[in-house]
């Protein structure tokens, strides 16, 4: 079977642990609950990805080298 998250156009994902979560929330000012959502079943996330993680993506981007998001885990 195909590991989707190794293919060439999936960008990077990471979990980030609590002191990186915290940086990142007061850096934008934003709540945990406020931040985009991803499902526990999109085939992107890293395997140990559990509802209610973070999760930081790098993309590529036309304008900047790159850009990074930030989702929330759900169920």
């Amino acid at each position: 079977m195909v590991n989707v998250s190794e293919h060439t156009l999936v960008p990077e994902h990471a979990i980030l642990d609590e002191p990186e979560i915290e940086e990142m929330m007061a850096e934008y000012d934003v709540e945990r609950v406020n931040l985009p959502k991803i499902r526990t079943s999109d085939p992107a996330l890293p395997d140990e990805a559990e509802a209610g993680d973070v999760v930081k993506i790098v993309r590529d981007s036309r304008t900047t080298d790159t850009a990074v998001v930030y989702r929330l885990v759900i169920e």
